[in-house]
């Protein structure tokens, strides 16, 4: 066998192209979130692994095993650990929340088969195929990097690929197109600078990491023109870490230059008097890329400032990701053993979310709180071993430029992993393992002092590796389950209307696999809630095991209270509405809890601790026909529930106007007097005011008090429109006009132009303009579309007796409104339509009188268009 390329075997070269084609792989394949990527991840790392393996043989060399090697096989460890199914007794000692959720969940649905310590088992597979993967991939590395000409290749190979990516997301923003290659576009993602890495976050921790190499080579490489590539593929990675416009990857990039330019003024510390300086150098390279960051920041400047901007607050920090910290760690001391299973997170963290989330967290987005929560204790062991290494690494004696430049640039971006999880994919771990073997590759002088240490590469480590191999590939076998496939077939059953015997033996099986997914349960529940009082009590049997894995999930509540209701459980139904709307579903009070309570009690099991919902509520039943008495008693017990919060004037004054349209003046009066005691300078308060004494038959004076609260409040949008509306009332229609133009120039909507209009057409339509009126109704229609505006316009177009507009107009309004609240309308067109016969029909009688018949006969036509031309004007 001969050596080429000054003695390296050829075996270790086609381990060399295997790992390039790792650090090329993963962005290809979306950074690494391509679900087919764990397959060639997995067969490529066996195979470098066992073909560097051949090449030390080969070359007589020994296999190291370096420190940062242990937490990659401990992982992988742990994984195989998490997945053996456990008795029951073993199962509860080492993981009681997984007990918990076998004995609550699981064995009532007969599924009482030993359970492992992973909550999500398939995504663990997976992720003991990664772990395998990079635990080979890394030693692979290790070995292929002792040759220095492969190590700068495979270094070469990652900068030049963030390099690539850089220019693609540059061509894609220069050429306006906002899907990948034209091809494909992003369902749930809008990367700033499009790439194949659909987060922008993951996006900055490559190229941070590949452009900080990039420089490393370039320090280090002779002659100077052969550095120029360099310099140039680091530049620019670093202007597409900017046009990222992620805040965390810019932030800790700029860290890793700081830290670089430290270490290397350390070494020249180190080095006077032994090595010819290479500051000069170093400190030009920093500073052309420093540069070339100053001028994307000015390129993207107004994209930065607005995410700037978007953190610029104490307000802000609390609704972002580090607000959830407290409760993933809630959830890591939930599993302090083993774990809830490494990759479980998406699957098993609602059952500890306290408060509600509108998206789904697939990660913790913090590399301490993902180790604690997933691996438990062991897990923050691994990372406190894996931070050891990395730090003996970095005070490691004579390292070179691009050795340090490694290190800062893996250093950043495990900071920025604090924030985000891009080394959870393989895209920047492959990258950041290769960059970190490197580093720990053997030293030719340890070689030389005879240091001992290593493993020979004999057939039993040949046999280890393939075996390792093909366990990487076997365990991705069950784990090409994923959950979103699960709920997915679920939910099209039961969209389906499937048989509820058919939903029910799928759901379990999904259960079996996924037994921590509470949409699984949920989906079940659906299909049985959907049978009615037949399937309520397996719908609710369901349904409490989805809420007590995610007991903020709104649409269960609501599943939960329907359930309830049917079986008569009123009072319980009604809380879980009002749990559905403390969710974040908003509509499950009035859109939904409201028209079927019949009782106070009901009212009060869904009333919020919350005096503007009851406030809205009140609103809301008040404007229901027949529900009078029931909004006046609720609004006695909201009052005094409420009393001394603050919000209460507001229910006073509720219990005003309801007395009022009741025609209790007395009752509205001592409301209206209590309003004024606790808001006595208060707009709304001076409004009721009014509101009474024109109730009172006091029209004079409520006109008087609305026009000295418009002087007090000039512009004022809802106090100019109720004081036109009032002088309308009085007769005042020149005074209305005058009130409105004033307010025009305040308005601010469409809906306040379309009330402006409606007024407008009111004042025309006194001063028997109807034509004007109706043009300035069809416009307010239009603006703010509704039956109501729709029927206004068809009012007055039948005042005009243009009958067939009128029924155009009745007929826009009835698209508007539920099937069962068109019989009014459907009478209205029909008399319509009636009236239009009958007056073509009187207006031909009339023209067959005529001497001139023939010619009127066409000129009947020819009224008939213009008509229909003026009622389409």
């Amino acid at each position: 066998m001969s050596y080429p390329h000054r003695g390296t075997s050829r075996f270790t070269l086609l381990a060399e192209a295997a790992l390039a084609s790792l650090v090329v792989l993963g962005p290809v394949a979306l950074g690494g979130a391509a679900r087919w990527v764990l397959w060639p991840l997995v067969a490529l790392s066996g195979a470098a692994a066992v073909l560097a393996a051949v090449g030390a043989r080969r070359q007589g060399q020994s296999l190291r095993f370096p420190l940062l090697a242990v937490p990659l096989a401990a992982g992988a460890a742990l994984c195989a650990l998490q997945l053996m199914p456990l008795p029951a007794g073993v199962l509860g000692v080492l993981s009681p929340e997984a007990a918990a959720l076998r004995e609550f969940a699981l064995v009532p649905l007969g599924l009482e088969g030993a359970r492992p310590v992973s909550l999500d088992p398939p995504a663990t597979w997976r992720e003991l195929a990664k772990h395998v993967a990079y635990l080979l991939a890394f030693l692979a590395a290790v070995q292929v990097c002792r040759a220095r000409p492969s190590r700068e290749r495979l270094l070469a190979v990652l900068a030049f690929t963030g390099a690539a990516l850089a220019v693609v997301g540059l061509g894609h923003s220069l050429l306006g197109v906002q899907s990948l290659f034209g091809l494909l576009s992003w369902v749930h993602a809008r990367p700033p600078l499009v790439t194949p890495f659909g987060n922008p976050n993951h996006l900055a921790g490559f190229l941070g990491l590949s452009s900080t190499v990039a420089l490393g080579l370039a320090l280090t490489t002779r002659p100077r023109s052969r550095a120029l590539p360099y310099a140039l593929a680091a530049g620019a990675g670093g202007l597409g870490v900017v046009l990222s416009l992620s805040r965390g990857g810019i932030a800790f990039f700029v860290f890793g230059q700081a830290l670089l330019a430290l270490l290397l003024l350390r070494r020249r510390r180190e080095a006077v008097g032994r090595a010819p300086p290479v500051w000069a150098r170093s400190a030009a390279a920093l500073v052309a890329l420093l540069a070339v960051l100053g001028v994307g920041a000015y390129a993207a400047a107004d994209r930065l400032w607005v995410e700037a901007r978007s953190a610029d607050s104490v307000e802000e920090l609390r609704h972002s990701k580090v607000s959830l910290w407290p409760m993933m760690a809630e959830a890591a001391r939930a599993f302090p053993v083993l774990g809830m299973g490494r990759g479980a997170f998406e699957a098993a963290f609602p059952r500890y979310q306290s408060e509600p989330n509108p998206n789904t967290l697939t990660h913790p987005e913090n590399a301490v709180l993902q180790g604690a929560v997933e691996l438990g204790v062991p897990g923050l062991v691994l990372l406190a071993l894996a931070v050891w290494g990395f730090t003996r690494l970095l005070r490691s004696e004579g390292l070179d430029a691009l050795e340090l430049a490694s290190l800062a640039g893996v250093a950043a971006l495990a900071l920025h992993d604090l924030f985000d999880f891009s080394l959870e994919l393989p895209a920047c771990a492959v990258a950041a393992l290769v960059v970190l073997a490197s580093v720990a590759r053997p030293r030719a002088r340890q070689r030389a002092a005879g240091k001992p240490g290593g493993l020979k590469p004999s057939a039993w480590v040949l046999g280890t590796g393939v075996a390792l191999t093909g366990l990487g590939l076997v365990a991705l076998v069950p784990g090409r389950h994923h959950l979103s496939d699960a709920e997915a077939e679920l939910a099209g059953l039961v969209t389906a209307r499937a048989p509820e015997a058919d939903v029910r033996s799928r759901g379990l099986a999904l259960i079996d696999r996924h037994p921590s997914d509470y949409l699984l349960y949920r989906l079940v529940a659906s299909a049985y809630a959907a049978r009615g009082r037949e399937g309520a009590e397996q719908s609710l049997a369901f349904v409490n095991r989805a809420l007590y894995l995610s007991p903020v999930d709104a649409v269960s509540h609501r599943v939960a209270a329907r359930a309830l209701l049917t079986l008569g459980r009123g009072s319980q139904g009604f809380l879980e509405y009002r749990l559905a709307y403390e969710a974040g579903d908003l509509g499950a009070l009035q859109g939904e809890a409201l028209r079927l309570a019949r009782s106070l009690e009901d009212l009060v099991a869904l009333t919020p601790d919350s005096p503007e919902v009851a406030v809205r509520l009140l609103d809301a039943l008040g404007s229901m026909p027949g529900r009078m008495d029931l909004a006046l008693a609720y609004s006695g017990w909201a009052r005094e529930h409420f009393e001394g919060r603050a919000g209460l004037a507001t229910l006073w004054a509720r219990e005003a106007r309801l007395r009022l349209r009741k025609g209790e003046l007395p009752v509205a009066e001592a409301a209206c007097a209590e309003v004024e005691r606790r808001e006595p300078d208060a707009l709304d308060t001076h409004l009721l005011r009014a509101e009474v004494l024109r109730a009172q038959g006091r029209g004079e004076e409520a006109l008087q008090t609305l026009e000295r609260l418009l002087a007090r409040f000039p512009g004022h949008v809802e106090l100019s429109f109720t004081l036109a509306a009032r002088q309308l009332d009085a007769g005042l229609t020149r005074r209305a006009k005058d009130t409105l133009q004033a307010v025009s120039p305040f308005l601010t909507d469409y809906a306040q132009r379309a009330r402006l209009l409606s007024l407008e057409a009111a004042c025309l339509e006194r001063e028997g303009l109807l034509s004007s009126a109706v043009e300035r109704r069809q416009t307010a229609a239009r603006l703010a579309p509704g039956p109501d505006a729709w029927f206004a316009v068809a009012r007055t177009q039948e005042a005009l007796r243009r009958y067939d507009a009128a029924a155009r107009s009745v007929h826009e309004g009835m698209r508007l409104l539920p099937a069962s609240a068109r019989k009014d309308a459907e009478a209205w067109v029909a008399r319509l339509e009636s009236a239009e016969r009958a007056r073509v029909d009187t207006r031909r009688e009339q023209l067959s009188k005529d001497p001139r018949a023939e010619e009127l006969e066409h000129l009947l036509g020819n009224t008939g268009g213009a008509g229909e031309a003026s009622d389409t004007r």
